[in-house]
């Protein structure tokens, strides 16, 4: 059976990789290419921190969401606490290998507006298949901000240190926002077949009644069928349409409402049970929302 290394702090973190003590009890920069992985294989590890990791090589193989990462190209990943990653076997070290880690516990952050804003960067609830592939410009300026995270930890604590460390890993996010729009952007070709699949799921879901059989689709349920994360999915469609994967169900949903309203003689709350709501005042609330018009309002006028 694999072991679970659960890691509660930086500490730990410090630890694991033979570092001797750390320099800041719930913030750490690691450089990969100057540290020992104490890691067996057949580990699973997982944080109760936010981890932010860059190579351009993997001592072992490691792997996140049941995919293997493979970072011979250089690519950053982004996990949340309480995620499991799994090390197997090693294979071999590259001479030019170079990497990054930027960890930090969620008490850092727990008195700062980042707090409730880290839950905006949702590229950390992405799959690895989905990790950041980034240009030499985009290294650069990652690395710049972990660089002056460093700096940082290297002087000593004051009323100072907080506040500098966190904005700096705000502006490091906001990079890591901006460049996976990019790529976004540069996928653009193969995001289109992703809509179109998109919208091929929904209008037969809806054609072949799975609605009464199975309730609303979910984001998780056309994620899977895409084979992306369900926040990946969503800002991918967003970028694409100007509408998230949410967005879209509603969208699919209130054309299928609008279908009953006219097409047959149940009442309000009987289209509701249909279309999967169990409080007809949830339905009557969207459909508003999204049309301007109450149900009743909408049957009537046509």
């Amino acid at each position: 059976m694999s072991e679970i290394i659960q890691l509660q702090s930086i500490a730990d973190l410090h630890k694991l990789f033979n570092l001797g003590n750390s320099q800041h009890p719930l913030v750490a920069v690691l450089d990969f290419s100057k540290v020992t992985e104490q890691v067996e294989q057949n580990s699973k590890i997982t944080t109760d921190f936010y981890s932010i990791m860059f190579k351009n090589y993997c001592k072992n193989h490691i792997k996140y969401g049941r995919k293997t990462i493979d970072f011979q190209d250089g690519k950053l990943i982004c996990i949340a606490p309480n995620q499991t990653i799994e090390i197997d076997n090693e294979i071999e070290e590259r001479e030019d290998k170079m990497g990054w880690g930027l960890f930090f516990h969620p008490d850092l952050i727990r008195s700062t507006t980042l707090n409730q804003k880290i839950k905006e960067y949702s590229f950390f609830q992405y799959e690895v298949s989905e990790a950041l592939h980034l240009s030499d410009k985009e290294k650069n300026i990652l690395l710049e901000c972990v660089q002056k995270i460093q700096t940082e930890l290297q002087e000593n604590i004051d009323v100072h240190s907080q506040y500098i460390i966190v904005s700096t890993i705000v502006l490091l996010l906001n990079y890591c926002s901006r460049f996976y729009g990019r790529q976004l952007i540069t996928r653009s070709q193969s995001n289109k077949s992703i809509i179109s699949q998109i919208e091929n799921l929904l209008t037969q879901y809806f054609a072949d009644n799975k609605i009464n059989e199975q309730g609303l689709p979910t984001v998780k349920y056309l994620a899977n069928k895409v084979h992306l994360s369900p926040s990946y999915l969503s800002d991918l469609l967003k970028k694409e349409t100007g509408k998230n994967a949410q967005e879209h169900i509603h969208f699919y949903l209130i054309e299928e409402a609008k279908n009953l309203l006219l097409n047959s003689e149940k009442n309000i709350n009987e289209i509701a049970f249909d279309l999967g709501f169990e409080y007809p005042q949830y339905f009557n609330k969207l459909f508003k929302k999204k049309t301007g018009k109450t149900p009743m309002e909408y049957r009537n006028l046509n």
